[in-house]
């Protein structure tokens, strides 16, 4: 079994590793404000903004080195880039900006099968991700290949996968992932298990995947992890925690208690405020010949639209075909009532005959940026580019910023909501109290009998539902709560259910093993 050592007794070590991995989500709604970028490349308008990044985030970094007595241990230049690969220059360009800012620590990079011949560079560790024995054979044969004697690790051994909307709860069995992660520890390899604890895409954080078709992730991303979302332990915990225990020699410390969970009584939304209604609490729209996309808007001081949904509004005077590019989904309405969807398969819709002038509106989600796939340049949200009824492009628009950040719901004061209607006007926002009498523990919220929308709890963003899952549940942490009344606002874009219900487990779909 091969030894690798960081300075410290032989073996391997645990210790932290810095991902310095160019922050997608954050980093990219403002660089897409530049009609010709080129991300992960190296054209000038995204090299500028990597440099005035590292500028900040390296000075924070370097003094935590191990050499200068902190715990980072390594930093990974990029991840799994050889699958990118779209311009040379580009790795020995972010290698170099470490380095001239002090990075001296060993330098990583991280590629699955799709691009690990492609991901490999010169004085840069490469490691390798996986997820079975057949691939640990094959990319470990590559490895010797290419880097002879030099320690071998697997970065990420992926311990389960994330859920797509519309998809399965895709789940990894726990006697699988024993006999890999044995078997990665015989081949003398180093392990990284990602994820070993599940996480939340609170807010509108989500990413996607686009190759042939766009998916957008679930606002889960427990992954079938080592521990869940909510920290709780997994049959995948208590056997590798066997499996490691019989390997240290030591006894292992005690297991932490887990954080308790609770199922409160379920919440009867009492007030109301269409969206309609509240347009005119909202800041002044963004007036415009044509459509803007989200991340162009002029607001935000010069920064745009990252997240959320944008509403368009414009005047038409007949009917016919609507069509047009939105990105990603777009509700669209005739006057206030609901026609149907544009999105990445449904390109035109019928607007039904009218009479006069009668104002259209495009509801459009942001459902989530591509990191990983095919066109991650294309990722601008909104109307993209002219929208058409009956081939000619419709003109003079007002835009709606709806980003639902905190400052937007502190318009809606109390005296702004009206009690639930028999029937409710969609889209509308749905208030809330729950109360509770002692200290606030984690629980799992449910809308059974809603269809598609978002959560506030106190302001805090809680992630999209979809009634076509697989996700069921929204986690929600006792952190988050208060011992009292606790706000609860919910947007939702089509049919509300009568009450919204708790419970102390978290409910993540049909369930499909990964091969």
């Amino acid at each position: 079994m091969g030894k690798w050592c960081f300075g410290r007794k032989p073996g391997r070590t645990l210790g932290l590793l810095m991902l310095v991995i160019l922050s997608f989500l954050v980093f990219r709604s403002w660089l897409l404000q530049d009609s010709g970028m080129r991300l992960r490349t190296t054209y000038k308008g995204f090299t500028e903004a990597v440099d005035l990044y590292f500028d900040h985030l390296m000075s924070r970094v370097v003094p935590l080195q191990y050499k200068h007595g902190g715990p980072i241990i390594a930093v990974q230049v990029e991840n799994e880039y050889g699958s990118y690969n779209r311009d040379p220059a580009y790795m020995p360009y972010i290698k170099k900006a470490l380095e001239d800012r002090g990075i001296v620590e060993l330098l990583l990079t991280s590629d699955n099968k799709d691009g690990l011949q492609k991901g490999v560079m010169d004085g840069v560790l490469a490691t390798i991700n996986l997820q079975s024995q057949h691939e640990l054979q094959l990319l470990t044969n590559f490895l010797l290949s290419v880097q002879r004697v030099q320690p071998k690790m697997v970065m990420e051994y992926w311990t389960g996968w994330f859920d797509s909307w519309g998809g399965p709860h895709n789940i990894l069995d726990s006697s699988e992932v024993l006999k890999t992660v044995s078997a990665i520890l015989d081949a003398g390899s180093s392990i990284n298990l990602y994820m070993f604890h599940g996480g939340t895409n609170f807010g509108f954080i989500n990413g996607a995947m686009h190759f042939h078709e766009y998916k957008s992730d679930v606002t889960s991303y427990d992954y079938d992890a080592v521990l869940t979302e909510a920290g709780d332990y997994t049959a995948k915990y208590f056997k590798l925690r066997g499996f490691f225990g019989s390997l240290s020699g030591v006894p292992l410390p005690p297991q932490p208690d887990l954080l308790p969970k609770t199922a409160y009584e379920p919440l009867r939304p009492n007030l109301y405020l269409s969206l309609w209604d509240a347009l005119q609490y909202m800041e002044e729209p963004v007036n415009s010949e044509k459509p803007v996309n989200m991340e162009n808007l002029p607001i935000n001081n010069g920064n745009g639209q990252s997240f959320g949904y944008t509403l368009y509004e414009t005047t038409i005077a007949s009917s016919g075909i609507l069509s047009g590019l939105v990105r990603d989904r777009g509700q669209v309405f005739v006057n206030t009532v609901s026609v149907g969807f544009l999105d990445y398969e449904r390109k035109k819709i019928v607007i039904p005959l009218i009479q006069g002038y009668t104002r259209l509106r495009i509801l459009v989600e942001n459902r989530g940026r591509v990191n990983y796939g095919d066109n991650i340049d294309d990722q601008r949200k909104g109307l993209i580019g002219n929208i058409y009824l009956n081939d000619s492009p419709l003109k003079k628009f007002r835009i709606y910023s709806l980003d639902m950040k905190k400052s937007f719901f502190q318009r809606f004061s109390v005296d702004k909501w009206s009690p639930i209607p028999e029937e409710p006007m969609f889209p509308a926002f749905f208030l809330g109290a729950l109360s509770i009498s002692l200290s606030p523990f984690d629980t799992f919220m449910k809308l059974e009998g809603w269809e598609k929308g978002v959560v506030f709890v106190n302001g805090q963003n809680l992630g999209r539902y979809w009634n076509i899952g697989p996700q069921e549940t929204l986690y929600l942490p006792g952190a988050w709560l208060d011992q009292g009344i606790n706000q609860v606002i919910v947007f939702e874009e089509k049919m509300a259910g009568p009450v919204i219900q708790f419970t102390e487990t978290p409910h993540l779909g049909r369930s499909q093993y990964l091969d």
